[in-house]
C-alpha cells in the first residue's frame, strides 16, 4: 500500500482544483499538509485566507494534520516562508508539490509586460522559489520528492499563452536539472502535464470533456511520485480522466556532414534531419493533440 506516513508535504496553489485534491489525497495517506494559497483570482489578483483555510478544515475534519499558509511563491521571500511554515510546524519537509498558477492570456501581437512577468514569476519563478528554500532540507535529511507542474501548453504550445507555455516548459528544465542533482541526495524530481477541470481551464476545454476530468484523477499520480515507492526521476507525464502517459523529449539519427555543411547541403539532407525514427513514438504537435488523445483513449467524442 502506498502511504506517506510521517512525510511532510507542501502544496502550492492548495485552495482549489488541482492542489486542493493533492492535498487531501495526501493527508489521507498520513502526510501532514502545507496548504498553501494566496487566495487571489484566476489572473493572480487579490487575496485572501478563505481557500486555504477550508481546505485545511477538510483535512482536520477528516483526521490528517495541516496547516494554512498564504504566502505568494513568486518572491524569494515567499518561498522561504512557505517551507518555514513546514518546519515551524512538523519540523521537516519531505515533498514539494508545485501547483500554483495563474493565466494571462494574450496573443503574442498584443503581450505587454503586466502579463508577462507576473504570470513568469508565479509558474517558473515560483517553483524555484519554494524547491530552492526546501532543497537543502532535503539534501541534509537524504531524501525528498518535488513534483513540478507544467502542461500541454507548455509541452506543445497554444495560441494566446506564450507566457504561460514558456513558464511552464521552463519547470520541465529545472525538473530535469533538479533529479540529476539530486540523485545522489535520495531527491527525485519529476513532472507533470494535467488536464483538470479547474477555474483555468473551465473556458478552455470542451464540456464533454470537462465532465470527465476531475481533479481526483490527476492527484494519486502525484502521490504515487511523492512516496518511497516511486525511485523513478526526471520524467513528464501526461494526465488526466484516467489516462496516463510518459511525456518523452525525442531526438533522432540525424545527418552527419563531413566539414562545414553549406545551406544547400543542410537542404540536401533535410529529410534525413528530420527523421525521427521507425518504431519511435509519435511527435504531439499541439495543445488540442494532447487532448484530442485523451479524449480518444477515454473514448469521448464531440459529435
Amino acid at each position: 500500500m502506498i502511504d506517506l506516513d510521517g512525510r511532510v508535504a507542501i502544496v502550492t496553489g492548495a485552495g482549489g482544483g488541482l492542489g486542493r485534491s493533492h492535498a487531501l489525497l495526501m493527508a489521507s495517506r498520513g502526510a501532514k499538509v502545507v496548504v498553501n494559497d494566496l487566495g487571489g483570482g484566476r489572473d493572480g489578483s487579490g487575496g485572501g485566507s478563505e481557500m486555504a483555510d477550508a481546505v485545511v478544515t477538510e483535512i482536520v475534519d477528516a483526521g490528517g494534520e495541516a496547516v494554512a499558509n498564504y504566502d505568494g511563491v513568486h518572491t524569494w521571500e515567499g518561498g522561504e516562508a512557505i517551507v518555514q511554515t513546514a518546519l515551524d510546524a512538523f519540523g521537516r519537509v519531505d515533498i514539494v508539490v508545485n501547483n500554483a498558477g495563474i493565466l494571462r492570456d494574450t496573443s503574442f501581437a498584443k503581450l505587454e509586460e503586466v502579463q508577462l512577468d507576473l504570470v513568469l514569476k508565479v509558474h517558473l519563478y515560483g517553483a524555484f522559489h519554494v524547491a530552492r528554500a526546501a532543497w537543502n532540507h532535503l539534501k541534509e535529511q537524504g531524501y525528498g520528492r518535488i513534483i513540478n507542474t507544467t502542461s500541454g501548453s507548455g509541452l506543445y504550445g497554444n495560441f494566446g499563452q506564450s507566457n504561460y507555455s514558456a513558464g511552464k516548459m521552463g519547470q520541465v528544465g529545472l525538473t530535469r536539472t533538479l533529479a540529476i542533482e539530486g540523485a545522489k541526495y535520495g531527491i527525485t524530481a519529476n513532472v507533470i502535464a494535467p488536464a483538470a477541470t479547474s477555474r483555468m481551464t473551465e473556458d478552455i476545454f470542451p464540456p464533454q470533456l470537462l465532465e470527465k476530468l476531475e481533479p481526483e484523477y490527476v492527484s494519486p499520480l502525484v502521490a504515487y511520485l511523492a512516496s518511497e515507492t516511486c525511485t523513478d526521476t526526471g520524467r513528464i507525464y501526461s494526465v488526466g480522466g484516467g489516462y496516463m502517459a510518459r511525456v518523452a523529449i525525442l531526438e533522432g539519427e540525424g545527418a552527419t556532414f563531413e566539414g562545414v555543411p553549406t545551406p544547400d547541403d543542410v537542404a540536401d539532407a533535410w529529410e534525413q534531419v528530420n527523421q525521427v525514427g521507425p518504431g519511435a513514438a509519435e511527435f504531439t504537435h499541439g495543445v488540442m493533440e494532447q487532448t484530442g488523445k485523451i479524449m480518444q483513449a477515454l473514448g469521448i467524442s464531440l459529435e
